[in-house]
């Protein structure tokens, strides 16, 4: 993965200092970067039976869809509150300084489905054990979660026991 790897612009002090800052941005505009990694994500899950495709908001609406369209399934959001428009089922988590809150829409999983969960970047695990949470809630079966990029250093895996976690890219440090 040294390919795409390598499309990816590093930002250091951003947010704030001591952070370093990966940016997707640069292999998403890269067409054949893009691609491959699309494709690449697609290809862990090509054997599996997949109905829904989750995108948590913001950066996962960007790789949900296009693993969705790919697997022969649907699209589902997962959004921050009030930005659903019918029912929504709701789950709040801790944040490092904090808590944050997701909801999706109460009909948009039906009870079996097999769902496929994707986001940029896997980092301390909260936001996608708290959609794992949602997915379940509404009688989902969570089948992957699948990362862009993962920081393997933040140890997130550990807040997603027991399920198929596959990133493409990781950061050791």
């Amino acid at each position: 993965m040294d390919d795409l790897k390598k499309l990816i612009r590093e930002i250091p002090d951003y947010p704030k200092p001591g952070i370093l800052f990966y940016d997707l941005t640069t292999l998403l505009k890269d067409q054949r970067g893009f691609q491959k990694l699309v494709d690449r994500l697609c290809d862990h899950y090509a054997d599996r039976k997949v109905d829904v495709v989750v995108g948590v908001e913001a950066r996962g609406f960007i790789f949900a869809p296009a693993l969705a369209y790919r697997l022969g399934a649907g699209f589902v959001p997962v959004r921050k509150p009030k930005k659903l428009p019918a029912k929504t089922a709701k789950v709040s988590y801790q944040l490092e300084y904090g808590t944050d809150t997701l909801e999706i829409h109460e009909d948009a999983i039906r009870p079996g489905q097999s769902v496929l969960i994707s986001d940029d970047l896997l980092a301390t695990g909260g936001t996608a054990a708290a959609t794992v949470k949602l997915v379940r809630t509404l009688g989902g079966t969570v089948n992957g979660v699948a990362f862009a990029v993962e920081l393997t250093f933040l140890n997130g895996r550990a807040k997603l026991p027991g399920l198929d976690v596959f990133s493409l890219i990781q950061y050791d440090t």
